[in-house]
């Protein structure tokens, strides 16, 4: 082996024979590499999807109680006065607070409706909404269709029934399609809702916000506002900016801002376990790796006792001893890193095609960084003593070592 001045070997040298070493030993280091090869993957899946999957389901919270929507009105009937409108710059204000994905404004009233071919009177609730309502609620039609941006425009006679009002109306019979007369003037049933957290406005129907402004009477402007927050995380801080917000466009007196307090707390301490248990769980597999790096270097540390006795014998120093052994833990993570990181890019495609899900890019680019990097630093922290170990050997005693 060359001498370098007073250094055993060279960077180039150092390199090429901690290869060697690995590449000789792989049986040997099979485990460890599978155990590092798997943390790694997992790593960069669980970061990578987690943070999409994270993100549809604060969008789809719906199914826990709509926790990312928050409820906006005057409460006009406590302060005895006349429904207070909702200008339209309110709305472009609150569209401004950061963390807001969504707003629908509606207009709310309890009237009695009747069907023409029964004769029968029900009490139920109106509400006019506009093109916004669907999406910010997240619901869809489970028969028919939910009426247009177009039909609002248009100012349509047409209608949504929950699904319970439609089937305390129609029974078993068919309701899309069908007329409802309702305070003299009729609507065409265009589709039926129902769904994970629609709750009890399965009991509503729903015309209009526009259809509602020209046919209820008294006119009943849009007073009620859902506001979609884009995440839980950002349910607390919009809250808080809404009656700001509201009071440089309007008086704000007698306004209610109203959240789901609780189920929020529930929804936040759930997905803060579930991520805790699965960031655990890939630390965990990291951890057996690093210390199965540390037993196997400490093992061949013992078993190339002499070697090192014979390598001080002939001039090597400590820090080359600790450096080639160092360099040797590095190449073995660093390689498991590799794998894994190839692996975990497999990983992230295949489950983002079965999710239906495309992370972005750069994330995953970020996290395979990241992840050669935690590798790297594993090795080198986990056969760190063992290598300074062997580099402390004394000579004489290596030699003689059997």
């Amino acid at each position: 082996m060359p001498f370098h001045g007073a250094n055993m070997l060279d960077f180039h040298d150092l390199l090429r024979v901690s290869f060697r070493q690995v590449r000789r030993q792989r049986s040997r280091y099979l485990g460890v590499l599978l155990t590092v090869t798997l943390g790694t993957s997992g790593f960069i899946a669980v970061n990578t999807i987690g943070r999409n999957v994270k993100s549809n389901l604060d969008r789809d919270l719906d199914v826990l109680g709509g926790v990312t929507i928050v409820k906006v009105f005057f409460d006009d009937e406590a302060a005895g006065r006349p429904p207070t409108k909702f200008r339209p710059a309110t709305l472009d204000a609150l569209r401004a607070i950061p963390g807001v994905e969504g707003i629908s404004a509606m207009a709310m009233k309890m009237v009695n409706a009747r069907v023409v071919l029964r004769g029968e009177r029900y009490g139920f609730t109106l509400v006019g909404v506009d093109e916004h309502f669907w999406s910010v609620n997240r619901f869809a039609a489970v028969e028919g269709r939910l009426f247009s941006a177009g039909e609002i425009d248009s100012r349509r006679t047409v209608c949504v029934l929950g699904a319970g009002l439609a089937r305390q109306l129609y029974g078993t019979g068919p309701a899309v399609g069908q007329d409802l007369l309702v305070d003299g003037d009729l609507y065409r049933v265009t589709g039926l809702l129902d769904g994970p957290g629609v709750g009890d406005r399965d009991q509503w129907a729903f015309i209009p916000v526009t259809t509602a402004q020209d046919r209820i009477h008294p006119l009943i402007p849009p007073n009620r506002l859902y506001v979609r927050c884009r995440s839980v995380e950002a349910v607390r801080s919009v809250t808080a900016a809404i009656p700001d917000a509201i009071a440089r466009v309007q008086p704000a007196d007698h306004l209610r801002v109203e959240v789901g307090w609780e189920r929020l707390k529930h929804v936040q301490r759930m997905v803060w376990w579930v991520q805790a248990f699965v960031h655990i769980a890939v630390a965990a597999t990291l951890a057996l790796g690093g210390f199965g790096i540390w037993t196997i270097m400490m093992s061949a540390a013992r078993s190339r006792t002499r070697e090192i006795g014979l390598k001080k014998a002939m001039g090597a120093e400590d820090r080359d001893i600790l450096a080639q052994f160092l360099a040797e833990s590095a190449t073995l993570s660093l390689a498991a890193g590799l794998l894994g990181t190839a692996l975990g890019w497999l990983a992230v495609r295949g489950i983002g095609a079965w999710l239906g899900s495309r992370p972005p890019p750069e994330t995953l680019w970020l996290y395979m960084g990241v992840s050669l990097f935690v590798a790297f630093a594993l090795g080198v922290g986990a056969g760190f003593y063992p290598s300074f170990h062997a580099s402390r050997m004394e000579p004489v005693t290596a030699i003689k070592y059997e």
